[in-house]
C-alpha cells in the first residue's frame, strides 16, 4: 500500500494536474448540493474490499462528488462568509499534506511552528498586542473562542479561587454562536448585556449589566466577550469602552474578530478596532478575509503563559516535551497539522501591500453595493452596517420569497447569496471577502430582484 511504483507515480501526475487545473479556474463553477439518496445512486459503491483504484476515485470525485458541493471561493458566493484562498497558499496546503509535519510540538515540527509563529506576529502587530504575546493556529472561531475562554476562567480561578455559585461571562446577543457553544461545552452562563442603536456591546452596557447582578453573581464573571466585526451585520463593539470596564473589575477581555479583524489592514477602518490593542485574548480567521484555505484561525494571548498554565497537557511520554513551548499548549488540542504554514508562505510570497489592497477590494465592493441599493426604488438598505457586509430588503417580500429567489439563483449557478434574519424579519444579505468579485457581478446579482 505504501509502495511508490508506476502507478503511484501516474495517480500523483493525474491530482496535481486536477489541483492545477483547479486553481486555474477563473471562475469555478459555482455548482451547488444533492440530496444524499441522489449521490448514493450516482456514486456508487465507493469502499470496496479490493478498492475501486486512485484513477477512479478521483474520477468519482472530479464527476461526481465536487459537483455537489458549492465552491466558496466563487465572486458570487455572498453568503455566510466566503472564502477567497490565494493559489500560493493552496499551493503550500498541498506541500503541507505531502510533508507529514506533526505541528503540535516544536521538537518535532520547530521549522514549521517557526514559519506559523511569524505569521501570529503579524496579526499580533496589527492588533497592537505587545511583545511577549503569542499563541497558535487552530481550526476556526469555536475553537479559537473556546480555548481563549478556558484560559480565561483558569486564570480566574488563580487569581481569585472558585466563586461559591455559577461561573459566567458577558456577551452580547450579536456575538457569534460559538460563544454560547463555548459557553455550553464549560458549563458556565452566558449573560446578555444590552446592544447600543448601533448594535454595539458597550462599557456602559456592561456595566450595567454587573450593577444588576448579585454579589454572589458578579464574583463568578470571569469575561467578556466583543466582537470585531459581527457576521450578521459586521458591526464592531464599543473595543475602548469594554477594555475599560474590564480593567475597572479585573475581568477578562476576548475579542472576537474572526470575521472582521482582517479590516485592521486598512487605513479607513482601522479607527473602528480602537481599544482593541487592550485584549487579553484575541481570535481572526485567516480562511476567511485573510485569503488562506480552511481550516485556518489564528488564536492570540497577551500573555501565553496563562493560556499554558489552562491548556498544557501531561503525561509520561510528553515530558520531553516540556523544556519548549508548543503550539499544544495554547490551545485544546494535542494533536495538529501545521495549519497556519500555507498563510504564512502566501503572506510571506506576496506582501502585506497586497494584502491590504485585497482588503480594500472587499470594501469597495460593499461601498458600490450600498450605493446600487440606496439607487433602487425596490430596495432599502438597512443600518448599521459595517465593514464589508451590506443588509437590505426588497420591498414587498416575505421569508419565502427571498428562499425562492435564493434557491433560484443557485440553480442558475448565477450566485449563491442566502437571506438571514434581523429582529425577526428575513431580510438580504451580502458579504464581500473575494477580491475577484466586481461592481459588475453586484449589478448582476440586484437586477434579478
Amino acid at each position: 500500500m505504501h509502495h511508490y511504483g508506476p502507478a503511484t507515480n501516474k495517480l500523483a501526475r493525474a491530482v496535481t494536474d486536477y489541483a492545477l487545473s483547479r486553481i486555474r479556474m477563473d471562475p469555478p463553477p459555482l455548482d451547488g448540493p444533492r440530496g444524499a439518496e441522489e449521490l448514493e445512486r450516482i456514486a456508487g459503491a465507493t469502499i470496496t474490499e479490493e478498492g475501486i483504484g486512485g484513477e477512479e476515485a478521483l474520477r468519482l470525485f472530479g464527476d461526481v462528488l465536487a459537483p455537489a458541493t458549492i465552491s466558496v471561493d466563487h465572486p458570487t458566493y455572498l453568503s455566510f462568509v466566503p472564502a477567497a484562498p490565494t493559489e500560493t497558499s493552496i499551493l503550500a496546503d498541498l506541500v503541507v499534506g505531502a510533508s507529514s509535519i506533526f505541528g503540535g510540538s516544536w521538537l518535532e515540527g520547530a521549522g514549521a511552528v517557526h514559519a506559523e509563529n511569524e505569521a501570529l506576529r503579524f496579526v499580533a502587530d496589527l492588533v497592537g498586542l505587545p511583545e511577549q504575546a503569542g499563541g497558535v493556529f487552530v481550526t476556526g472561531g469555536t475553537s479559537g473562542n473556546l480555548s481563549a475562554l478556558v484560559a480565561a476562567r483558569h486564570t480566574a480561578i488563580a487569581k481569585r479561587g472558585r466563586p461559591s455559585g455559577r461561573f459566567s461571562l458577558i456577551a452580547s446577543r450579536e456575538s457569534h454562536s460559538s460563544v454560547a457553544s463555548a459557553a455550553a461545552v464549560m458549563d458556565v452562563d452566558v449573560v446578555p448585556a444590552l446592544i447600543d442603536d448601533k448594535r454595539r456591546l458597550t462599557g456602559d452596557a456592561v456595566r450595567a449589566a454587573l450593577a444588576e447582578m448579585s454579589p454572589e453573581d458578579r464574583a463568578g464573571v470571569f469575561a467578556v466577550v466583543a466582537t470585531a466585526g459581527t457576521t450578521n451585520m459586521g458591526v464592531v463593539d464599543d473595543l475602548v469602552g469594554l477594555a475599560e470596564v474590564c480593567a475597572e473589575h479585573d475581568l477578562w477581555f476576548h475579542v472576537d474578530g474572526a470575521y472582521g479583524a482582517a479590516a485592521l489592514l486598512s487605513p479607513r477602518t482601522r479607527g473602528l478596532f480602537d481599544g482593541i490593542e487592550h485584549a487579553d485574548s484575541f481570535i481572526v480567521d485567516p480562511h476567511k478575509w485573510l485569503f488562506a484555505p480552511f481550516d485556518c484561525c489564528a488564536l492570540l494571548y497577551r500573555d501565553p503563559d496563562l493560556a499554558a498554565a489552562a491548556h498544557t497537557q501531561k503525561a509520561g511520554y510528553l515530558d520531553v516535551l516540556a523544556h519548549e513551548r508548543s503550539p499544544s499548549d495554547l490551545a485544546h488540542h494535542l494533536t495538529r497539522r501545521a495549519r497556519g504554514l500555507p498563510f504564512w508562505f502566501s503572506l510571506a510570497t506576496h506582501g502585506v501591500r497586497a494584502y491590504r489592497e485585497a482588503v480594500e477590494a472587499s470594501l469597495d465592493n460593499a461601498d458600490a453595493a450600498r450605493a446600487m441599493i440606496a439607487e433602487n426604488p425596490d430596495l432599502e438598505l438597512l443600518e448599521p452596517t459595517g465593514l464589508s457586509v451590506v443588509v437590505f430588503r426588497r420591498v414587498g417580500w416575505d421569508s419565502s420569497a427571498y428562499q425562492e429567489w435564493s434557491d433560484r439563483l443557485l440553480r442558475q449557478g448565477l450566485a449563491f447569496v442566502t437571506p438571514t434574519k434581523l429582529d425577526g424579519e428575513t431580510v438580504l444579505r451580502f458579504c464581500f471577502i473575494n477580491p475577484r468579485t466586481t461592481p459588475h457581478h453586484i449589478e448582476l446579482i440586484l437586477s434579478t430582484l
